[in-house]
């Protein structure tokens, strides 16, 4: 696991004055890479690529990047793993085609199999999380590739007449050419999403490299020109097959199957020179890592987690309990909120761009803790966009099958009814007359819920639902000057037609929620202080094989990740895991009307909103006063104006200090 940096600059720039500017670039991100930082310049053709690793794999200086391929013709600046290298190289021995080896590192590895099948082919071989860039010193071609899922990032662009790209923006905005300007059309989708969605990035004129893709450029004398990049693994396309030719055998032959497939995803993930262990939340999904683990381990697998002391928020009793029962050797750390809250500064630096995920704060403190034992840890994320993980994915249907029918007048009535009584006095109501429904609903904190349901009860068709519930605001109505941009989620024409709506909603997680929010968030968190985050759930066999089972194999009589639930239920008994679902979050709400109010009210400030003309002051003004009296919760829409003002103070912090 590592950060790359680089850059193509045609004019007269001599080696030293390239290597200065790498060597400021590869300075930015020394946090993903601190044992050992390359570089590796061609005045000449005017390309330069910078490297910090952090050394996982072959922990000699024969691993160091930039690496030159075997036969000279590739230069390669890499951030990742090929899980799968072992193979690769017995395949490459056995076909004669392997070069004098000079380590054991997969680098070496990915750059002979380029020089033997080609980089789209190679790519098509590859079983990882990757974003690397390649110079093709024979055809003088800049390859840029990110692997399947999304794990790793990939920023790019022209800033005046270099072409830049890297790890993370902080490495782009130290080179000399940085003129960064924010794209209004980026802020609107950010506050959508509360992500600046692939493959949109926060400046104009940078973008995101969507995962799957290959980008291929050839520099010519027509400056400024990105050729479109090319998808080398579709998962519209493997969404799609595995609908139409469904796994055929029986419930029993499923669990067997996945049993498999992961215990062979996970154990090629624990390959590592380096102290190895595991988050553990004590749900399902970090579990089912963890018991793969510890079966397939002749010691104790090392597990972390971290708890808060407030009502509803605390999974590290549940943690401990299956950590027990697996015989896992545990470590746990209980939060204070100024633990918490201390993290919030760090944000901008960390994420670079507006990020509004709150559980980005609990994602950096588990890291943090986590990193004083090991270098690599295994993470459960993506069990919910596969198998069927998200309330919504049962609720939308049952919602619309209840109310759709409904005129829009009665629709508005019921949704007023429901915001008129406060989420903390849904949550006495559904504490004190109706446990039972509490437990059916397995949610926490209810009362959230019932005003999430009240937003969008109104709807017109089921799609509308869920573009309600994945969006924060309305960005036309917040946004001054907005012209959001098409995503995924607003063209159609890019769905997978997989059927019903819980398969589109899917689906579309997959390929938006998944990389531009949880993956960013467990990189970034994890990569701040120095750690590799594997999701072995990613594995390209498991999501493919995935897509391939029934819906009934995923969500059945209400209960999700059925299947995922029988895997992990030949390890650890079920009474472990049921439970009402929580997520990994914070009492952010809490804290605004609390500890943060002062922070908040300051980045708040009308007079501010005004003089910085990116958002209307009335309905953001609106939203604190109306969340501060307790009648509404508006955390999450507050803490994507609350992100973005942090992250642009801190912007124009910079600038003033250049």
């Amino acid at each position: 696991m590592c950060g790359f940096t680089g850059f193509f600059r045609a004019d007269s720039q001599t080696a030293d004055e390239s290597a200065a500017a790498l060597s400021r670039m590869t300075d930015a991100i020394v946090h993903r890479g601190p044992d050992n930082g390359g570089g590796w310049v061609d005045a000449e053709t005017g390309i330069a690529l910078g490297h910090r690793r952090l050394s996982i794999l072959d922990l000699s200086c024969q691993g160091n990047q930039p690496m030159v391929s075997g036969g000279g013709r590739y230069v390669v600046a890499y951030n990742g793993e090929i899980y799968n290298h072992g193979a690769l190289r017995v395949e490459l021995e056995s076909a004669g085609a392997a070069p004098p080896w000079r380590g054991r590192s997969d680098t070496e590895v990915m750059l002979a199999a380029f020089e033997r099948w080609g980089v789209a082919d190679s790519l098509g071989r590859f079983n990882g999380m990757f974003a690397f860039a390649l110079w093709d010193r024979n055809e003088r071609v800049l390859h840029l590739a990110r692997d399947r899922m999304g794990e790793k990032p990939l920023y790019y662009g022209w800033m005046e007449d270099t072409f830049l790209f890297g790890s993370e923006l902080k490495a782009l905005r130290a080179h000399p050419s940085w003129r960064g300007e924010i794209d209004r059309g980026a802020l609107a989708l950010y506050m959508r999403h509360n992500v600046v969605p692939a493959p949109y990035s926060i400046y104009r004129g940078i973008r995101k490299l969507l995962p799957g893709h290959l980008l291929s450029i050839r520099f010519s004398n027509r400056r400024r020109e990105i050729p479109p990049s090319r998808e080398y693994w579709s998962a519209r396309a493997v969404a799609e097959a595995g609908v139409r030719r469904p796994f055929s055998g029986s419930a029993g032959e499923a669990v067997e199957s996945l049993d498999s497939l992961l215990r062979d995803a996970v154990a090629l993930r624990m390959e590592a020179d380096v102290p190895l262990g595991a988050f553990l939340s004590g749900g399902c999904d970090s579990s089912a890592v963890v018991a793969l683990m510890q079966a397939q381990s002749a010691r104790p697998v090392k597990t972390f987690s971290i708890g808060f002391r407030e009502e509803g928020y605390n999974e590290a009793e549940q943690a401990a309990a299956v950590a027990g029962r697996l015989g896992t050797e545990h470590t746990e750390h209980y939060v204070t909120p100024g633990e918490a809250m201390d993290v919030i500064p760090l944000l901008p630096a960390l994420y670079d761009e507006p990020f509004a995920d709150s559980s980005q704060i609990p994602t950096f403190l588990v890291s943090r803790i986590t990193r004083r034992h090991v270098t690599v840890a295994l993470s459960g994320d993506g069990g919910d966009e596969l198998f069927g993980g998200y309330n919504r994915y049962s609720w939308v249907q049952d919602i619309w099958r209840k109310t759709g029918w409904l005129p829009k007048p009665a629709k508005a009535a019921i949704a007023r009814g429901l915001t008129a009584v406060s989420p903390e006095g849904w949550d006495k109501v559904f504490s004190t007359v109706g446990p039972l429904l509490h437990r059916r609903l397995r949610v926490r904190l209810p009362g959230d819920k019932v005003h999430k349901f009240a937003g969008v009860v109104t709807s017109s068709s089921p799609e509308e639902m869920y573009r309600r519930l994945v969006s924060h605001w309305s960005p036309e109505s917040v946004v001054l000057e907005p012209g959001e941009p098409p995503t995924v989620l607003t063209d159609r024409a890019r769905w997978a037609d997989v059927g019903d709506i819980t398969r589109r909603m899917m689906f579309l997680d997959l390929v938006s929620f998944l990389p531009d929010d949880i993956l960013a968030k467990v990189d970034r968190a994890s990569m701040g202080v120095s750690l590799e985050a594997r999701v072995p759930l990613l594995d390209h066999r498991v999501v493919e094989f995935a897509w391939r089972l029934p819906l009934s194999m995923k969500i059945r009589e209400g209960e999700d990740k059925w299947i995922l639930r029988q895997v992990l239920y030949r390890y650890v008994p079920k009474d472990l895991i049921e439970r009402p679902k929580m997520g990994f979050g914070i009492p952010i709400g809490a804290w605004l009307r609390g500890p943060l109010r002062g922070w908040a009210e300051d980045l708040l400030d009308e007079g501010r909103l005004k003089r910085e003309r990116f958002f209307r002051p009335e309905p953001v003004l609106a939203a604190w006063r109306e969340h501060l009296s307790g009648r509404r919760n508006w955390s999450y829409q507050l803490w994507d104006v609350l992100m973005f003002q942090s992250w642009h103070g801190a912007l124009r912090a910079e600038a003033i200090r250049k």
